[in-house]
């Protein structure tokens, strides 16, 4: 990547993908790298995991221990893993995520601590991983960086979530890089709940081998500004992934995610569907990408995403978009930006309901789609109880 001082900032309307998100007076410069202050902390979760799960917890630059679990599974911070397992970590470590910009490079030079998750081939883990990311002294940023490796066959669910600590602004800077093999299956959470002063912006990507599959959950909560990249490579064929997204600012914050569904080799198959539920001032903006390689026949993708509005004084914009470059394909979108049916309010006031209980009612049945996409089971649960707990902050 190329080192931060040959790239700029990108400029609000002057470079494609910025158009929605303006930086402001915001340098990277004016930030101090995040300190080593120990590993104790007050912020409440994103995502309850059941018991038995692995957890590996970073604070600001200091740092869990981590663990290597049974069968040859490791979950260590990268910075440990790359010391102990280079045969692991440095084949893979900066391949997958490749386009550089101000971000990504100052996160290549400046990288702290981060995760490395590792599943050999054949192993099943049978309970989550949790990584959990505390960005906690004022006016300091982290850089933070994931790889997450499943081997041939492998199965794993990986769950991050990013906190604050406290309510000072700080500046997270993440980058995110999964490989799943051939016929290997990983679930991936990532939930954001940084305080409504903080500054969150993230390059993460996937690339899914030969019948390897990815069920990626993408939640935005938090944070006064910023931008997340989330991108997929379904590299082999009979490769598939399914992303769902969920984001529900209020007061001024805003929040932007740029998609991308690529399909590198034939016979592949994406879905992709993001809900946005908005209140008050807040502001969102989604793009979204089905990228079809030539030579990527028999492809079906399908991308959507819906807002609903609870203010006449909240925006959304949701941008599809197809790039097709193969004729033998299945590619659809849909978009919709809406404020909330009078009509289904008439409907359940008209049994009775006060208003606050029906416009949750009307809220919790636009966003059960979402929770719906995934089988009985911890990550459901633990989807659903965070979106109840958004709800309720955004109702209050």
């Amino acid at each position: 990547m190329a080192d931060t001082a040959t790239l700029e900032l990108p400029t609000f309307k002057g470079r494609p993908g910025w158009e929605f998100t303006e930086l402001g007076d915001f340098t990277l410069e004016a930030w101090t790298p995040a300190p080593d202050a120990g590993l104790a902390y007050e912020a409440g979760r994103v995502l309850d995991p059941p018991e038995g799960s692995a957890e590996l917890v970073q604070v600001d630059g200091a740092l869990g221990d981590g663990a290597e679990l049974g069968g040859g599974t490791i979950v260590l911070p990268l910075s440990v893993a790359r010391e102990r397992h280079p045969e692991l970590v440095d084949p893979h470590l900066g391949t997958v995520v490749r386009e550089s910009d101000a971000f990504t490079a100052a996160n290549e030079s400046g990288w702290e601590g981060g995760a490395f998750v590792y599943v050999p081939r054949g192993v099943k883990v049978d309970a989550p991983i949790l990584l959990t990311v505390v960005a906690a002294t004022p006016q300091s940023i982290l850089h933070r960086r994931v790889l997450i490796v499943l081997e041939e066959g492998a199965e794993a669910e990986v769950w991050e979530q990013y906190l604050s600590g406290g309510d000072q602004a700080t500046v997270l800077n993440t980058v995110v890089e999964l490989k799943v093999g051939q016929n290997a299956n990983l679930r991936y959470v990532n939930a954001q709940e940084l305080n409504e002063r903080s500054w969150i912006f993230g390059a993460q990507r996937a690339e899914v081998e030969r019948d390897g599959a990815l069920d990626w959950v993408v939640l935005g909560f938090g944070s006064a500004r910023g931008k997340v990249r989330t991108e997929t490579l379904l590299a082999g064929p009979g490769a598939d992934a399914k992303v769902t997204g969920a984001y529900a600012p209020h007061a001024r914050q805003h929040i932007d995610f740029d998609t991308t569904q690529e399909h590198g080799a034939p016979n592949t198959t994406s879905d992709l569907a993001f809900r946005g539920i908005l209140a008050d001032r807040s502001s969102a903006v989604w793009r979204g990408m089905i990228k079809v390689d030539p030579g990527a026949q028999q492809t079906d993708a399908f991308q959507e995403c819906r807002n609903l509005l609870l203010s006449k004084k909240a925006h959304a914009d949701a941008i599809p978009g197809l790039e097709i470059l193969a004729n033998d394909v299945r590619c659809t979108h849909a978009a919709a930006i809406a404020q909330i049916d009078k009509e289904q309010l008439f409907y359940l006031r008209s049994r009775g309901l006060d208003k606050a209980t029906s416009t949750r009612l009307v809220i919790e049945g636009f966003m059960a789609e979402l929770v719906e996409r995934f089988e009985q089971g911890p990550m459901r649960e633990a989807l659903g109880t965070a979106l109840d707990r958004r709800l309720a902050t955004l109702l209050d």
